[in-house]
């Protein structure tokens, strides 16, 4: 018996390796049937902005009407994949916490696909990695996209190794 995902999570943030994990997420939602949720999860990071002093609400504002042309273009791409069942949310405060407990509980989530971290080495060591957090302490089995769509290696030229 396989295993079926019906309601995926998939956070995206504009990297490369976001749009890995949601492009991923389409060919399993559509795999596993009609009724399969793909939820597309943006988290506006409100900490980042708390040490500016010229902070103001358009600040936000303007963060999340980029991400929202971005969310509707990713939700026509299911859409013309044959995923009717796609959504997204865009949620405020530390990406952490909403992607590994607060969404996936809010939706009854199966199944996080998320993208292999962008960080360094010593980048990670420092601020930590949200995808690292999210395998840790996730309340629903989570998948970490580390390949392309031909499942080959993500060349990154900006990786350094240590």
């Amino acid at each position: 018996m396989a295993q079926e995902y019906k309601h995926i999570l998939v956070p995206v943030d504009g990297s490369k390796e976001a749009e890995l994990a949601f492009k991923k997420a389409v060919a399993v939602a559509k795999r596993n049937g009609a009724d399969t949720e793909l939820r597309l999860l943006h988290v506006v990071d409100t900490r980042a902005f708390q040490n500016i002093s010229s902070f103001d609400t358009s600040m936000v504002e303007q963060v999340t009407e980029t991400a929202k042309k971005t969310l509707d273009k990713y939700i026509d791409y299911a859409k013309e994949r044959g995923v009717e069942n796609a959504s997204y949310s865009i949620e405020y405060g530390a990406p952490k916490t909403i992607i590994a407990r607060d969404m996936p509980k809010e939706m009854g989530a199966d199944l996080i696909m998320i993208g292999a971290t962008g960080l360094n080495a010593v980048e990670r060591i420092l601020i930590g990695s949200v995808t690292e957090f999210v395998t840790r302490t996730a309340i629903c089995d989570v998948l970490v996209v580390r390949t392309d769509l031909d499942n080959k290696p993500i060349e990154n030229p900006k990786k350094r190794r240590f």
